[in-house]
């Protein structure tokens, strides 16, 4: 693989005062271009953010309007409280007088198959769904269901009538173990799971069905599985409904009603601290205005746009940037079920040129992923109808960052670098692309109407570039709600740290400019005699070596010095017979000259791959019971490559 640029760690970049400004021709083009009015919009959202969230809500079609734009009982929060609304309402009903024969959703199958739906028939599709939920399982406002699919327009319908009626929708990725779904049922309590008896991925059929019904044995709250049927050899057991024969002859036309804005919309469960999933608790109405609007002003959307955002709805992501957020803006939406180097390395530039995809949202593992392929894959296609670009999920390394911005964004294409969690919501901290100076590594600066700092241990501000913990100092709008049945460990986990702030759990520093830099999470910064060391930081130094594609650092029990650095290295591919003794002395030494001797690793694992999840983190947590010479234990029915990790020998 070819390597243009010998960017390194973050503190690299910053003394190179390395940034790129957007082009003239995206800002001529661009719905946020003037520097100067962002500027006071964004002092304003600051000295008032109530004001700014209560103007963007205003773009919402509501059926009642709120009493107050904000109730704070801290640290329990309400907005637009005494508005009504319906979220399905607002992503289908009112664009179809102007947009009804757009495309919402443009999917693609790994073999190659194609369907469209427009928003008229997106819109058909989930009243005859949200009329069969109501007539025939007696669904209602305040029910709770689960859904078990793949990235398929059909968990999309459901999620979307579920909405519609009321329904708080907890959607479980597919590809979690049948004891994962179960915990998840039961402390949703679903009355209904909505399932696909197979998905695919890699060429292979994956069973879900088995996971499904394994797991609706031990749930006495549900009443009926939904089952898609795409193999016709499927036979429905007790309990499950054919999905195509339980809307046939249902209504087109659903009257729908109007709930709070504090309506649970969905429970999504992620992982924490504790071995027992949180399930986060969105509303409707806070939740929909903080994605909606920044949906529509970090991707600059346009009517003439074809976005593709790479996530599974099973995640926030996919939530936030696949589905509600785009649909309100009357988005047109590329989703794939798939592998994206399936069948060949080059898969994800051959659907973006196929579809003229104008925005590509993926995660920097992709990325890193990408790169380790070769140049020679996206220098096959074309790519020219991209205008911008964006990543999510982690921070994203420079040397990933000038790779994605130089080949695939030929260097025309602003990269919005985002932060965010399941818990806000929405996007916290990124660039506006028409009006942000980019800095590669750093997400830049907060969203208007969010604030933001970096604390230390006594909660006092940071210095510029001092490292400290990230944290939110007001609410806001698309924030989580509580935890589903433990709203004590609501307010421990993220706010008692701090008292009256949000503690984000992550790793900061800010510089100068007042431009953020996310070190990871805090839980994974290693303690080095005394000295708090981002594992993020170490992994970029290794990544911006010419030899490495990938690399993981993980801490591991030292006697002499608390932890000692294990990291994991996925080198690039080479003709050349691997020497990994002289590569681990030359990785440390470069490690060394780029932080310092203190980040120096112990030890240099070389890997033919990392384990990760099918949304593309790497688990570290396997990672440290491996550093710790431990046998791996957990849950790791979320892996994306079964072998876990597979060592290079000497």
């Amino acid at each position: 693989m070819e390597s243009k640029t010998n960017s390194g760690s973050i503190e690299t970049v910053i003394k190179e005062s390395r940034s790129f400004k957007p082009s003239t021709t995206f800002i001529a083009q661009a719905h946020i271009n003037d520097p100067a009015h962002y500027e006071r919009l964004w002092q304003a959202s600051q000295e008032n953010p109530e004001n700014f969230w209560e103007q963007q809500a205003l773009s919402l079609d509501w059926t009642e309007k709120w009493k107050r734009v904000h109730e704070w009982n801290e640290p329990f929060s309400k907005w637009f409280t005494g508005g009504k609304l319906n979220v399905s309402v607002n992503c289908l009903d009112r664009h179809l007088s102007r947009h009804g024969n757009k495309k919402a959703f443009i999917w693609e199958g790994e073999d190659g198959t194609v369907t469209t739906l427009t928003y008229r028939e997106l819109h058909q599709k989930v009243c005859q769904l949200a009329n069969a939920l109501e007539k025939k399982l007696g669904l209602k406002a305040g029910d709770t269901a689960s859904i078990y699919m793949p990235l398929i327009p059909e968990a999309i319908i459901a999620m979307l009538a579920c909405a519609r009626i009321g329904v708080a929708h907890s959607i479980v990725f597919a590809g979690f173990s049948s004891n994962s779904l179960r915990d998840r049922i039961l402390d949703a309590e679903c009355k209904v799971v909505f399932a696909a008896d197979v998905g695919y991925r890699r060429g292979q059929a994956l069973d879900l069905k088995k996971t499904v019904r394994e797991a609706v044995q031990e749930c006495p709250t549900v009443k009926a599985t939904l089952l898609l049927r795409r193999d016709k050899q499927t036979a429905l057991v007790s309990q499950e409904l054919d999905w195509n024969a339980f809307i046939e002859g249902q209504s087109s036309i659903h009257v729908p009603q109007s709930f709070d804005s504090e309506q649970p919309l969905f429970f999504l469960y992620t992982s924490g601290t504790t071995g027992k999933p949180k399930g986060i608790v969105h509303s409707s109405g806070g939740y929909l205005t903080g994605v909606t609007t920044t949906a529509k002003w970090i991707f600059d959307l346009k009517d003439s746009d074809i976005y593709w955002c790479t996530a599974d709805i099973g995640w926030i992501t996919g939530h936030s940037y696949v589905v509600y957020g785009l649909l309100a803006n009357a988005a047109t939406s590329v989703i794939y079920e798939g592998a994206p180097m399936h069948p060949h390395p080059g898969r994800i530039w051959e659907i973006i040129d196929k579809h003229k995809v104008t925005i590509l949202y993926t995660a920097p593992t992709a990325i890193r992923s990408f790169m380790r392929s070769g140049d020679e894959h996206p220098k096959r296609f074309q790519l020219d109808s991209l205008r911008l670009l964006g990543s999510v999920g982690e921070p994203i390394n420079p040397e990933a960052w000038m790779w994605y911005f130089e080949l695939i964004g030929k260097k025309k294409c602003p990269i919005v670098d985002t932060w965010w969690q399941t818990e806000t919501g929405s996007i916290l901290i990124s660039p506006i692309p028409g009006v942000t100076t980019l800095k590669p590594g750093s997400a830049t600066r907060p969203f208007p109407g969010i604030i933001v700092d970096v604390v230390n241990d006594e909660g006092h501000s940071c210095k510029p570039n001092e490292g400290g913990y990230l944290v939110i100092k007001n609410p806001w709008p698309s924030m989580l709600r509580t935890i589903h049945k433990d709203p004590e460990r609501f307010k421990e986990q993220y706010w008692s740290k701090f008292k009256g702030v949000y503690f984000t759990g992550d790793g900061a520093h800010k510089d100068e400019q007042g431009y953020f830099w996310i070190k990871g999470r805090v839980d994974d910064v290693i303690n080095v005699s005394g000295h708090r060391l981002g594992t993020m930081e170490i992994e970029s130094a290794l990544v911006s070596h010419p030899r490495v594609a990938e690399a993981a650092v993980v801490g591991r029990p030292d006697e002499l010095k608390g932890q000692g650095i294990v990291a994991f290295v996925t080198p690039r591919d080479s003709r050349e017979k691997l020497d990994i003794h002289s590569l681990s002395r030359e990785l440390k030494a470069h490690v060394v000259n780029e932080i310092g001797a203190l980040a120096r690793p112990d030890e240099i694992k070389f890997t033919k791959t990392l384990p990760k999840t099918r949304s593309g983190k790497i688990m570290r947590r396997l990672l440290k019971d491996l550093a710790a010479g431990k046998q791996v234990s957990g849950d790791t029915t979320t892996l994306e490559n079964p072998g876990l990790v597979e060592l290079i020998e000497s």
